[in-house]
């Protein structure tokens, strides 16, 4: 196995089993979720209901899970709350094979394993960074999304259909065993606790404010520092635990919010995703209405030309950690969002199912790379004591778009009509570049300069 992750080193290899395992539950979920919800009732709201029950505690808590993650140890909170999930399922579970399962019941649970979600994600994210050399981070975090592809998007859905129809109850009891073994493995890892980071000394860049006028598409912030920080009032709590265990949670939250709004390149990363994810989510709210009415698909082709997307994912982490090095990560995020624009402008165009998945394909590439991408730059700029509130307000934008985006989807559909939505997000993309293309050329020096090889 060590042969598999030349100098990862054996925790993280715990780690990514976990990862596995947890992978394996949730895409058996996101199989038989649906189809669970379809047999308690026809309504396609009360069915879209539930996957915005599961979405909406991004948005609800996002920010206090991440000063949550920079209070606690990480390892302890993300083996906690894995058995809360388990717990909720195995709840589930009972009431399944009892009959007396209901509509809420499950909006409960998934409202409960969301919740669980924006506290485990938001902790665990800081592992890999604690657990493997900065300058394999590309290549860590290329693995972790290769195995999310190959599992959850590839074997887990058709192995949760399958349960599903052996017992209904058989795919959540899967992820509940999936929860607890995770947690497992995430127990043996060193402990987590966040460390406090010293502020920078006063002759480095770091050490200066932004400019007010500093904003995600002003060229006068151009000569802002990579690693600019809020002034020393808002961080100095960093370099103290015991000032920092008397602030509020509300000024911990804050101090990571105006950290992340400081850092140009990262705001820039985290308000392009959440325009992305919104516009992403709305268009394709109503994809499978679009497969069958506009490219003439059915209930297989609809499948087949999901499989794009895991297609794609798949093939942009085995790329990701080569064209990080040799073309570089301002190129990457500047052709990833032409990528997104060329997406939703391909499908608003096109009536053929080849070109489409072709499209997908390449989509795929770009959504594993850029996350690549982006989580290497938050691992290596962001302090490991602020790293869970930085990740929580980043967080925030990001999945909080996708979030809004398909509570809109299908109202805008209903409104304007399946290829204007399309249309629509080709424009709004084409927006986002042109505000976002001058911060982002910043990315390959930031992340070579947060290289310590």
């Amino acid at each position: 196995m060590r042969a598999l992750h030349p100098g990862l080193g054996p925790d993280f290899i715990k780690l990514w089993s976990a990862t596995a395992i947890a992978n394996l539950g949730d895409g058996v979920a996101l199989v038989a979720g649906p189809l669970l919800i379809a047999s308690l009732t026809p309504d396609p709201a009360a069915v879209a209901g539930a996957a915005f029950a599961q979405q909406v505690p991004w948005l609800l808590f996002a920010l206090i899970s991440g000063a949550w993650a920079d209070r606690l140890d990480r390892r302890r909170l993300v083996v906690t709350v894995d058995l809360i999930r388990a717990a909720a399922l195995g709840l589930l579970v009972v009431c399944v094979i009892c009959s007396a399962v209901s509509i809420w019941l499950v909006y409960g649970v998934v409202f409960v394993l969301g919740t669980c979600e924006t506290l485990a994600d938001t902790a665990s994210s800081a592992f890999v960074p604690a657990l493997v050399p900065a300058e394999r981070l590309p290549v860590a975090n290329a693995w972790l999304g290769a195995t999310f592809t190959v599992i959850n998007q590839f074997a887990a859905k058709p192995l949760g259909g399958w349960l599903f129809v052996v017992a209904a109850a058989a795919p959540f009891g899967l992820q509940a065993a999936a929860f607890v073994v995770a947690a497992g493995l995430i127990h043996l890892l060193p402990a987590a606790s966040p460390s406090p980071s010293p502020a920078p000394p006063a002759s480095s860049p770091a050490a200066s404010p932004p400019p007010a006028s500093c904003d995600s598409t002003s060229p006068s912030s151009a000569s802002e520092s990579p690693a600019s920080l809020p002034p020393a009032s808002s961080s100095s709590a960093s370099g103290s635990v015991g000032l920092r265990d008397r602030q509020s949670l509300r000024s911990e939250i804050v101090e990571g919010v105006r950290w992340l709004w400081a850092h140009r390149l990262l705001r820039t990363l985290a308000v392009a995703m959440a325009c992305g994810n919104l516009v992403y989510c709305a268009a394709f709210a109503t994809f499978v209405l679009y497969a069958r009415d506009r490219l003439g698909l059915g209930s297989v082709g609809y499948g087949t030309l999901l499989t794009a997307f895991a297609v794609g994912g798949l093939l942009g982490s085995v790329l990701a950690p080569r064209l990080i090095r040799t073309v570089g990560a301002a190129v990457l995020l500047r052709a990833g969002l032409l990528v997104e624009v060329a997406l939703h402008a391909t499908l608003a165009a096109t009536t053929t199912p080849v070109v489409a998945a072709v499209m997908i394909v390449v989509f795929g590439v770009h959504t594993m790379v850029w996350g690549t991408v982006a989580w290497t730059l938050r691992q290596r700029a962001v302090p490991s004591s602020l790293y869970g509130r930085v990740t929580g307000a980043y967080s925030l934008l990001d999945l909080g778009g996708a979030a809004l985006g398909s509570l809109a989807g299908g109202a805008l559909a209903q409104t304007f009509g399946l290829i204007p939505v399309f249309w629509g997000a080709a424009v709004a993309m084409g927006v986002v570049v042109v505000l976002t293309w001058r911060p982002l050329g910043r990315a390959t020096v930031e992340l070579r300069e947060a290289d310590p090889s």
